[in-house]
This record gives C-alpha cells, sequence and structure tokens, in this order.
C-alpha cells in the first residue's frame, strides 16, 4: 500500500492535473467556435485531445479515489478487527495495482507523434497464397484490437489477393494514443502452420512485415516539391462500396527521388483519395529521415547495426504447439486463438515497459 502511495503521489505531481484541466477549458473554447467544424478533419483531431485529457485526469482521480477507499478498509480492519474484509482489501490491492501499471503504461507515451492516428501497412512476404492469407488474418486481429480500444479504422488502400487474402492493406487507425501502442508491431511477423492450401497437408512458414507511421500532423514540416511527384488515378480494385470500379478516382503517387509509392482508394473523391495518399507520403518521408538520423549516429558511435523495420519480432505457431512468441522480450503465450482475436495488449506492454527501462 505505501508503494503504491508514492506512485500515485509522484504520478499526480508529474502531471500537472490543473494543466491539462486549462487545455481542456481551451479546446473546448475552441469547440464552441461558430467555424469549428469548417475543417472536419482538424476538428476530429481536437475531440481525440479532449478526450485523451479528460480520459487520463478521469483515471488519475478514480486512482486515487480508489486508495482511498483501500485506505479506510484498511482502518475498519484494524480499529474492529474485522478479518472479514480481508478478503475484499486482497482483491481491491490487485486491482488498483494492475490499474495503476495500465496507467504508467499511458505515460509511457509521450514521445512525437505517440499522440497520433496510426497508419498500419500489411505487405505479404514471398509464398503466394499462403502468406496473403496470413496477411488477412493479420489485418482481422489488429482491426479487433482496435475496436476493443474503442479506436475507429478506416482502409485507405486495399488490394486482394488472387485466390485468397490480401497483396497489401493500408490502414488508417484512429484515436489517441493509436501510434504510441502500435509503434511496438512494426517488423516481421512470422507464421507456422498446416497450410490449408496444400492438398499433402505440409507445413508452412509465413511472413508479413508491417509497417506503422504516425499521421503527421498539419504543422509538421516535410518539404514535398510539387515537381518531384508523379501522380497516376485509376479505378479502386478493393471493397468499398457501389462506387469501387466505377471512377477513376484511386490515386498513387510516386515521390521521384526516393521511389517511394503510396496509394489510397478509400474515398469516393479523387481529390480526397490525394488529400489522404499525400498525408502518407508525409508519414513514409519522416520515416525516412528519422531512419537516416539514426544511421548517421550509428555509423559515427561505429555500430554495425541495420536500420530498417525489416527484423522478425514475432512468432505465431500452430503446428506442432500452439505458442505466440516475442522475441524482443521474450513474452509468450499459449492462447493463440485470443491473440488473433485482437489480445496483443501483453506484447504491446512489454516493448514499450523495455523500451523506457
Amino acid at each position: 500500500m505505501q508503494i503504491m502511495a508514492k506512485k500515485l503521489a509522484d504520478i499526480r505531481g508529474s502531471l500537472d492535473i490543473e494543466g491539462k484541466q486549462k487545455k481542456v477549458a481551451e479546446l473546448e473554447e475552441k469547440m464552441a467556435a461558430p467555424d469549428f467544424w469548417d475543417d472536419n478533419e482538424k476538428a476530429q483531431q481536437v475531440i481525440s485531445e479532449v478526450n485523451g485529457l479528460k480520459d487520463m485526469v478521469e483515471k488519475i482521480n478514480g486512482l486515487m479515489s480508489a486508495y482511498e477507499d483501500l485506505q479506510v478498509m484498511v482502518e475498519l480492519i484494524q480499529e474492529e478487527e474485522d478479518e472479514s474484509l480481508i478478503p475484499d482489501l486482497r482483491a481491491g490491492v490487485k486491482k488498483l495495482s494492475k490499474d495503476l501499471e495500465q496507467f504508467e503504461l499511458q505515460l509511457v507515451l509521450s514521445e512525437p507523434y505517440d499522440k497520433n492516428n496510426a497508419i498500419l501497412e500489411l505487405h505479404p512476404g514471398a509464398g503466394g497464397t499462403e502468406s496473403q492469407d496470413w496477411a488477412e488474418m493479420l489485418l482481422r486481429m489488429y482491426t479487433r484490437w482496435a475496436e476493443d480500444h474503442g479506436y475507429k479504422v478506416e482502409t485507405l488502400d486495399y488490394l486482394p489477393g488472387e485466390e485468397a487474402g490480401v497483396k497489401s492493406v493500408t490502414l488508417l487507425i484512429k484515436g489517441h494514443n493509436a501510434y504510441g501502442y502500435l509503434k511496438a508491431e512494426k517488423g516481421v511477423h512470422r507464421l507456422v502452420r498446416i497450410s490449408p492450401f496444400d492438398a499433402s497437408g505440409r507445413r508452412h512458414t509465413s511472413f508479413v512485415s508491417c509497417n506503422v507511421l504516425p499521421e503527421m500532423d498539419d504543422d509538421v514540416e516535410i518539404e514535398i516539391k510539387t515537381e518531384d511527384l508523379k501522380v497516376d488515378t485509376y479505378r479502386s480494385s478493393g471493397a468499398g462500396g457501389q462506387h469501387v470500379n466505377t471512377t477513376d478516382s484511386a490515386v498513387r503517387i510516386t515521390h521521384i527521388p526516393t521511389g517511394i509509392v503510396v496509394t489510397c482508394q478509400s474515398e469516393r473523391s479523387q481529390i480526397k483519395n490525394r488529400e489522404k495518399a499525400m498525408k502518407i507520403l508525409k508519414a513514409r518521408l519522416y520515416e525516412k529521415q528519422l531512419e537516416e538520423q539514426e544511421k548517421q549516429l550509428a555509423e559515427i558511435r561505429g555500430e554495425q547495426k541495420e536500420i530498417g523495420w525489416g527484423s522478425q519480432i514475432r512468432s505465431y505457431v500452430f503446428h506442432p504447439y500452439s505458442m505466440v512468441k516475442d522475441h524482443r522480450t521474450g513474452v509468450e503465450t499459449g492462447n493463440i486463438q485470443a491473440v488473433m482475436d485482437g489480445e496483443i495488449d501483453v506484447f504491446i506492454d512489454a516493448y514499450l515497459r523495455q523500451k523506457v527501462k
């Protein structure tokens, strides 16, 4: 109890609750302005920030309240020697300890852009239908995870596989701290199973790379010259409503100096698809900048280190046994069905905590 009391006091002292409440008041005043909804996307960002700040204040106040209730229970047990309250006290301490750990994890998300929406891309490796099916399984896993956390999921680009699965997919996952959590998923995901596409029933290993980028705010300066862009339009190819395959609304933008190609086909409007594709390009160029800076620092320090997102981070084994293991943290679980249903917080939590140790 004393350890929790100190943790709570330290957290509350570092949070500047009054400052956050003042910020909420300022943002709510902005929300009341007549022109607030003129830019729907910016309005949604403000609302998301307000909800995130309110949630943080409510959570720390709830934790403090729960601790005070446990203190009262301790006093009752001591003063009235009522041992019947001990099981309730133990359960309350256990719950508060878990809630406090979760809240501490939220506070870890303090890096630039952690609070932003996330752009998540899945690309199957070699293996045709088998790896494309694995990409679709991961798409379902991340969609389930996002929905369980109250995030909105928007499919920006979707290229279906010829027989099954997906050749590539890009999602925009919208909500406070979406990027902060999902950056833990960046890397290669490996599947081992008996392939349902192999008539001989042989075991197959498949790989899918997952890239996660923050959706960049408009005020972030990434120089993109118009003459460096090649813009193509084409008809949408994925699931998306009656407008699909009726107009050349989908947009492909190639950044000529870097060779980066981004596509978007989620909107009916070619203009809106171009705007969203430019946001993805901005995020990809920002990522490239960071990678180049990291590479330069590694060279200065004399490190032999591969810079990139291609390293294998996690294995999902369906056969000959059931296990999911994260190779960065050593965390593993045998409940593979729960993981495929979106229960991946155990891996995200361990990765984020490891980063701040």
